[in-house]
């Protein structure tokens, strides 16, 4: 599909354009029923939406993102809507509010084509872990797509949308992104809001982007960025023009290679992408140096305490008493819960929860919870002391390629490790942005990632789009 940014140059010039890119998508979804990135299309709202759009453009009112098709990942409620986390426990629970980040892209005229797989809960870096069965990367067959954004990913990947909302509690928007060849932006915390998110870890998740391009992104983001009174933890900060931001360059910056995060064993492929980006920079007019960042090695055990801890306080609200998944027979109380989440909830769900349970329990919370609290603390101030000193901070996504299908599913450690590089910029709550930078030998895609300062996300802009016109 044709780039939003692109397409605005029709939109600018009154040309009806909408109705024939939902007609595409329709055939697409048909043409390639082993995607599996949608787990509903909006087949009843497309056509009108799609028209509203169309109407609006021919009489010059177009709005930002008039016309734009955006999906919307299955943990982001949309009024009226089923939403489900692509897990048992939640089937048929529909959304009584749109999500916040919705209600501001209907606003903006975005057409929301459809709901998007992922791994159950967000909880998973294959795409594979979900109810409704795994995605395909379309950008590498037999590969997987990434998680826990996988049908997001997949959806731009393979032309099907503009742009696609995610949920990044790990690198689940980063992540995805690196396997399919896409942009995949995770903002500030606070910076964009989560009324309407189901959460995972409420201290580390945080609604990003996925596009085509850094332009789309940009576009994107700034429409869902900003405060919102519906969400405490949302900042007042101005948003900058972050569109404007990715033709600006890097002339001047201090870019920071992570020399922990460059380890011997990464494959090759990965530490020569690193070196073509940086090369790319500095032709750009950046400083390009490594730099040491300590307590690299602790990151992930870190965010595995922390974020299992988190996940296991907020699922235990799925109890089927209220509304989730209720086993039909009439049994005692705790039977009936024990029952109700037993089946309600996949494989490596429990395991989470059971994870988040052990180190939150008694005799063990201040052994493992609290001291990963106080490890994070000072995480944040090494990230914040890096990032004194330069503006940008250049680094891989995955510690390889995407893995074929069913690998990881087999290998939940290895799975784990895959968000080594990423987890920092959850636990510090600072942007971060994966970006394409070509192929591997075997033809499989390779990105770099990119971490600012709280609120900069226009240098993310800005260097993303320097590598993306250095790699077209």
């Amino acid at each position: 599909m044709t780039s939003y940014s692109d397409i605005r140059k029709s939109i600018e010039a009154r040309k009806e354009f909408c109705a024939s890119l939902v007609h595409t998508l329709r055939n697409e979804i048909v043409a390639r029923p082993g995607l599996n990135a949608f787990v509903e299309l909006f087949d009843d709202t497309l056509d009108v939406d799609a028209q509203t759009a169309d109407t609006r453009s021919v009489a010059g009112n177009a709005r930002g993102l008039e016309g734009m098709l955006v999906g919307i990942k299955d943990n982001i409620l949309i009024r009226g809507r089923e939403c489900t986390a692509a897990s048992r426990m939640l089937k048929g629970h529909r959304a009584a509010y749109d999500a916040t980040v919705v209600r501001r892209l209907r606003e903006a005229g975005a057409v929301i084509a459809g709901r998007l797989n992922m791994d159950e809960f967000a909880m998973g870096s294959s795409g594979e872990t979900s109810v409704y069965g795994p995605t395909q990367n379309p950008a590498a067959e037999g590969r997987i797509p990434g998680g826990s954004s996988s049908g997001s990913a997949a959806a731009v990947a393979a032309g099907l949308l503009h742009a696609a909302l995610g949920s990044d509690t790990g690198g689940s928007v980063r992540q995805p992104a690196a396997c399919t060849g896409t942009i995949g932006i995770k903002p500030t915390y606070g910076r964009v809001s989560r009324s309407g998110l189901i959460s995972f870890a409420s201290s580390c998740d945080q609604i990003g982007v996925i596009a085509g391009t850094a332009e789309d992104a940009a576009r994107v983001l700034h429409c869902i960025s900003g405060h919102d009174t519906a969400d405490a933890t949302s900042s007042a900060d101005p948003v900058t023009a972050y569109v404007s931001a990715v033709g600006k360059g890097v002339q001047g910056l201090r870019i920071g290679i992570i020399r922990e995060c460059l380890p011997d064993e990464l494959p090759a492929a990965q530490h020569e992408a690193i070196q073509r980006s940086a090369e790319v920079l500095t032709s750009a007019g950046a400083t390009v140096d490594e730099i040491l960042l300590p307590l690299t090695d602790l990151l992930y055990p870190v965010y595995a305490v922390i974020a299992n801890a988190e996940a296991a306080s907020n699922l235990s609200r799925y109890n089927g008493m209220r509304y989730g998944h209720a086993c039909n027979d009439e049994e005692e109380f705790h039977t009936a819960v024990m029952r109700n989440r037993s089946e309600g909830f996949g494989r490596e769900v429990k395991r989470r929860i059971m994870i988040g349970t052990y180190v939150l329990s008694a005799g063990y919370r201040q052994q493992w919870f609290e001291h990963a609290a106080r490890l994070r603390r000072r995480i944040r101030d090494a990230y914040r002391q890096a990032l004194s000193e330069v503006d940008l901070l250049l680094l891989p996504v995955m510690p390889g390629p995407p893995a074929p299908l069913g690998e990881l599913m087999e290998d939940p450690l290895r799975m784990y490790r895959s968000d080594m590089y990423t987890v920092a910029a959850n636990l510090t709550g600072l942007p971060a942005i994966s970006v394409p930078a070509g192929r591997d030998g075997e033809g499989l895609p390779l990105a770099v990632q990119f971490m600012a300062s709280a609120f900069r996300e226009d240098l993310l802009f800005a260097s993303a789009g320097v590598l993306e016109g250095a790699m077209q």
